[in-house]
C-alpha cells in the first residue's frame, strides 16, 4: 500500500491571488524530502548534516542532535522571485530545483549540485512547508513540533520534549505560517473561525489556536505521521512490545477478535493498532473510519472514511457516527474506527454485535480499568444507559489493550491486556489478562483463561514457551 490519498495537493498555494488548486501537481507533496517537494531535491545529491546551523535556526538546547537534509539560506528576494514564479506556473512546484536555480542566477549566484539541493530545500520549507520548523518535522525520530510563539518551540524527540533554538520572526509570522499550513489542508484559519484541526497533504496533524483563544500568540502543534506502519516484530525489536504478547496479538488477528486498543494521548495507539491491521490477510476489505486520516496500514484494501466539519455557517458536517453507518454498507471485512470519542460509540457496538467481526477502535483511557467509565460516558451522549452499555461491550468487545508512555527512556509500551466483563454487582468492567511489570516481565491475571480459550492458546504463563498461537501466515484466508 502506498499511503493515504493525499488531500487536496493544491491547497498550499490556494492563498495566493490568480492560482486555480486544481493545476498544482499532486508530485510538489510526494513525502520525498523536507516539504514533501519534489522529489529531484533529493535526486541532486543533498546531504544530511550533523551540524544545526542553517535556515533561520534548529540548534536544540542540548546541543544538535537533528538528522535532518541540510538547507542552505536564501535571500529573501530569491524566495519571493520563486513565490511569483509559481503563482503563473502552479505545475513547478512539483520540481523546484530548476526554478529556484533560474532565481539564484538572475540574483547573481551560481551554486553547484550539493549547495543548489540545499537551497532548494530552503526554499521548499518557506513556500511549501512549514518554514524553519521543517527541519524537525523531517527529522527520523520527531514526533511532535509545538510552537508557543515566536521563540518558543518544542520538539519531541527520541520520546522526550525538550525546547530548540527556533526563530520564527514575530508574532504575526507564527500566525501568518499557521494560516498558510491550515490553507494547505484545505481549511480556513482566522478571526470568524479561530481554531483548526486538521491534516497536511503529507499526512502531518495540524492543530492551531489563534489569539485571543491563545494567549499573546497562535499556538501551533505539529504531530508527524510516518509513511509506513510497523510490523508487530519491529515493536517487539523496538522494545514496544514485549516477545511474549507476539502470539497473543497475533491470535487477536487471526482469529478475528474485536478489539479496542486505550492509552492517553501520544503513547503509541495509532501505531499498535496499524501493526495489527498490518496483519489481516490481503484478501480482506478493511474500511477505516478517522476523523483525520493518520493510520497508514501495510495492506493492499483499505477504503479510508474522513469525517468533515461543519462550515462557518453550521452546514455540511459530516460525523464519525453517520461514516461508521455508511462503513457498514460498504462490505467491510474489517471496520475500524481510528478514534472514538463520542456518540458514535452506540453505532460501533452496535457493528460488532451484529457480525462484523475483527473490528477495531482506539479511545483515550489512562488506564484499562478506565475503559468501562470512558464507555459509559461516551454512551451517554449517544443516549444509551449503563446497563445498555454493559449488554452490549461485554459480547462486542473481545479485549483492550492498553499502551502506556514514560519510564527513564520516555518510550511508548503495551502496558496491559485485559478481557470486558461484568463484575459481581453486574457493572461493566475490564479484568486484567495479561501485565508487563516495569522489568519487561508478563504475568498473567484472572482474566487470561478467558482470553486464551477465545484465542485457541493454552491457558500457561506467556513468556515460558506457554502460550503457543494456532496462527497463520498474513496474506492468506482462515
Amino acid at each position: 500500500m502506498t499511503g493515504p490519498p493525499v488531500a487536496r495537493p493544491g491547497g498550499v498555494l490556494a492563498g495566493w491571488a490568480g492560482i486555480e488548486e486544481a493545476e498544482v501537481g499532486r508530485a510538489g507533496f510526494e513525502r520525498a524530502g523536507p516539504a514533501r517537494a519534489g522529489a529531484e531535491v533529493v535526486r541532486t545529491g543533498a546531504m544530511r548534516e550533523g551540524s544545526a546551523g542553517d535556515h533561520g535556526g534548529g540548534r536544540s538546547a542540548g546541543g544538535p542532535e537533528e538528522a535532518a537534509p541540510a538547507r542552505r539560506p536564501v535571500p529573501p528576494a530569491v524566495v519571493d522571485t520563486v513565490r511569483d514564479q509559481l503563482r503563473h506556473r502552479p505545475a513547478c512546484a512539483g520540481d523546484l530545483t530548476p526554478v529556484v536555480d533560474r532565481a539564484l542566477r538572475a540574483a547573481g549566484t551560481l551554486l553547484g549540485p550539493v549547495p543548489l539541493a540545499q537551497a532548494v530545500r530552503a526554499v521548499a520549507d518557506e513556500l511549501l512547508g512549514a518554514g524553519p520548523l521543517q527541519r524537525w518535522l523531517d527529522a527520523p525520530d520527531v514526533t511532535d513540533v509545538l510552537v508557543n510563539g515566536p521563540r518558543d518551540v518544542w520538539v519531541e524527540q527520541a520520546g522526550r520534549l525538550r525546547r530548540v533554538d527556533v526563530d520564527l520572526g514575530a508574532v504575526d509570522d507564527v500566525r501568518a505560517l499557521a494560516v498558510r499550513l491550515a490553507a494547505a489542508a484545505g481549511r480556513r484559519l482566522d478571526d470568524a473561525a479561530p481554531t483548526v484541526d486538521a491534516r497536511l497533504p503529507d499526512g502531518t496533524r495540524l492543530h492551531a489556536v489563534l489569539p485571543p483563544l491563545a494567549d499573546g500568540c497562535t499556538a501551533l502543534s505539529l504531530r508527524v505521521v510516518r509513511p509506513r506502519a510497523f510490523a508487530l516484530a519491529e515493536l517487539v525489536a523496538s522494545g514496544s512490545l514485549a516477545p511474549a504478547l507476539l502470539p497473543v496479538l497475533a491470535a487477536l488477528v487471526d482469529r478475528r477478535a474485536n478489539v479496542l486498543v486505550s492509552g492517553p494521548t501520544g503513547a503509541g495507539k495509532t501505531t499498535l493498532l496499524a501493526a495489527l491491521l498490518s496483519r489481516v490477510p490481503h484478501d480482506q476489505r478493511i474500511v477505516l473510519v478517522e476523523e483525520s486520516g493518520e493510520m497508514l496500514p501495510d495492506h493492499p484494501h483499505v477504503v479510508r472514511l474522513t469525517a468533515r466539519r461543519a462550515n462557518v455557517d453550521g452546514a455540511g458536517g459530516i460525523g464519525l457516527a453517520d461514516l461508521v453507518r455508511e462503513a457498514l454498507r460498504m462490505r467491510p471485512d474489517r471496520l475500524v474506527l481510528g478514534e472514538c470519542r463520542g456518540a458514535e460509540v452506540r453505532e460501533v457496538l452496535a457493528a460488532l454485535n451484529t457480525g462484523h467481526e475483527g473490528g477495531c477502535a482506539t479511545l483515550h483511557a489512562n488506564t484499562a480499568a478506565d475503559v468501562p467509565a470512558r464507555l459509559e460516558a461516551m454512551a451517554a451522549l449517544a443516549g444509551l444507559d449503563r446497563a445498555a452499555v454493559a449488554a452490549q461491550a461485554v459480547s462486542a468487545i473481545d479485549a483492550v489493550l492498553h499502551v502506556r508512555r514514560g519510564g527513564d527512556d520516555g518510550g511508548r509500551r503495551l502496558a496491559e491486556v485485559g478481557v470486558v466483563g461484568r463484575s459481581a454487582a453486574g457493572e461493566l468492567e475490564v479484568a486484567t489478562a495479561l501485565r508487563v511489570d516495569a522489568a519487561g516481565h508478563v504475568r498473567t491475571g484472572p482474566g487470561w483463561p478467558r482470553l486464551a480459550d477465545r484465542l485457541g492458546l493454552t491457558s500457561g504463563a506467556p513468556g515460558g514457551g506457554a502460550v503457543v498461537a494456532r496462527s497463520r501466515a498474513p496474506g492468506t484466508s482462515s
